[in-house]
């Protein structure tokens, strides 16, 4: 029997043993898209105990404590935050299979170097050792150092100011870049009822008064060449589906000053508007040698009493599984046909949308970038063991993944650089079982070569970070 988590953990094999400790383990960190809020980094700051890292807006947690029955209270009410830790630390031993437990148990053994397991009857020993080097060692920009990570994109709107990013890069004691990342989601999202209120807010901080479509495009020209002027290179899109019904730009801004006047917008008139937008936004992203990532394939806010309650992003999303492939193969055929597809990565929640994107990405491949159309790491509800072994084998049955450019955080949490480990592990165990199968040779200058391509190497050289 092997030792809980010990340091072959996932690793079965000689050659997943090799790969992961010669190779994976020693490559540096690019956390290329996460959640986690720069002023935070800025001001470095520190927490106060261990509650405040890992249950402060984590609604993987959050999910997992109402299924065991917690109250609300303790989850993200007015309990203490002493409570709060222990009722999850009496979910956590329940959650044998589940990744959190193996997030849980990396994040206390890297950080704390708590090498026991986190339970309802450990957790006033785990309390007090991480609220003592919370105190005593770590802060935001130490978490970081240690986690040997180069650079972070943050998720930004195109109306923030950036302030923090501009105080973190005038900041010379601090070397880890954090970048700008482009979430223009409220400029695009013409359905909702706040809409008219959030282009108010654009025209102001553009100097563009936007009342169509057409201005609409001058606004987020101008405020692209801000993020630009930043260090930004990398856009974000989280859509229902990559959808494609063309409009004339007259309708569009038929449908956008309907919006704007307070009318409501009919479902077919909000996919034609998403669908110029996200043309124009493509061709610009092109233009500029940006990166486009879409993230479709969730149903949020499922319910509904609790949102009202609480609020979007807290622990009431789904899979949704309508994606029809045909739609995002003809959205980049229109970009193609210009000649204007800019390098894009495609993430889908559900994960039996792998083949499809496998498939379309193989479309498009051109000379511009090696792997220029990506599939994105197992996103969410996937990024577990099998979710990530699933979504590296479709990738390398219907491509090349060679050239997968790896592993992100997606997170609000400085501890979750762990799963970046968690990744690595997975990785050499499918592609050491590979090779002790005979499937592919024991070349370790070809081997080297792909795994530190897909941990690190792949993502500088794709997105042309400068490091």
């Amino acid at each position: 029997m092997k030792q809980f988590m010990d340091k072959d953990f996932i690793l079965t094999t000689d050659s997943a043993k090799a790969l992961y400790h010669d190779y994976a383990e020693k490559m540096p960190i690019l956390d290329y898209h996460c959640h986690i809020n720069p002023r935070e980094i800025a001001e470095d700051r520190k927490f106060d105990n261990i509650t405040q890292v890992w249950l402060g807006g984590d609604h993987y947690k959050w999910r997992q404590m109402r299924s065991n029955g917690v109250d609300e209270k303790y989850i993200t009410g007015d309990a203490s935050d002493r409570e709060k830790f222990q009722k999850w630390a009496e979910t956590l031993e329940k959650l044998i299979g589940n990744p959190l437990y193996h997030w849980s148990h990396l994040e206390l053994q890297r950080y704390f170097g708590y090498t026991g397991h986190l339970c309802g009857d450990t957790a006033e020993e785990v309390w007090n050792l991480c609220n003592q080097q919370l105190q005593n060692k770590w802060s935001v920009r130490s978490l970081i150092k240690a986690s040997n990570v180069t650079l972070i994109c943050t998720t930004d709107d195109p109306i923030d100011s950036l302030e923090w990013h501009e105080k973190i890069a005038a900041d010379d004691t601090f070397d880890v870049q954090v970048l700008p990342a482009w979430r223009p989601d409220k400029a695009m999202n013409v359905e909702k009822p706040d809409y008219a209120s959030y282009i108010a807010s654009l025209s102001k901080v553009s100097g563009v008064e936007v009342k169509d479509f057409t201005s609409l495009k001058e606004a987020l020209k101008v405020r692209m060449a801000f993020f630009n002027d930043h260090g930004c290179s990398v856009s974000d899109h989280a859509l229902e589906y990559v959808m494609y019904y063309p409009a004339s730009e007259e309708e569009v801004n038929q449908i956008m000053a309907k919006s704007l006047a307070g009318g409501a917008v009919a479902k077919d008139e909000e996919l034609k508007f998403k669908t110029a937008f996200m043309l124009f936004v493509a061709k610009e992203y092109n233009r500029m040698n940006w990166v486009m990532q879409l993230h479709y394939g969730c149903k949020r806010d499922n319910n509904a009493y609790m949102y009202q309650q609480l609020g979007a992003d807290t622990g009431f999303d789904c899979i949704n599984n309508y994606a029809p492939s045909a739609q995002m193969a003809d959205f980049l055929n229109a970009l193609s046909a210009t000649n204007e597809i800019p390098k894009t990565i495609i993430y889908s929640l559900n994960p039996n949308d792998d083949a499809s994107i496998g498939t379309i990405l193989g479309c498009f491949q051109d000379t511009a970038a090696a792997g220029k159309l990506q599939q994105g790491s197992a996103w969410w509800f996937n990024d577990h063991k099998v979710g990530m072994t699933n979504q590296m084998t479709s990738l390398a049955n219907l491509g090349c993944l060679g050239n997968f450019i790896g592993m992100l955080t997606d997170s609000r949490s400085f501890l979750s650089y762990t799963r970046h480990e968690y990744f690595r592990r997975i990785m050499c165990e499918l592609i050491g079982g590979w090779v002790e199968n005979g499937e592919y040779p024991n070349d370790q200058k070809a081997l080297k070569k792909i795994v530190e391509g897909i941990c690190y190497n792949n993502a500088v050289k794709y997105f042309g970070f400068k490091l």
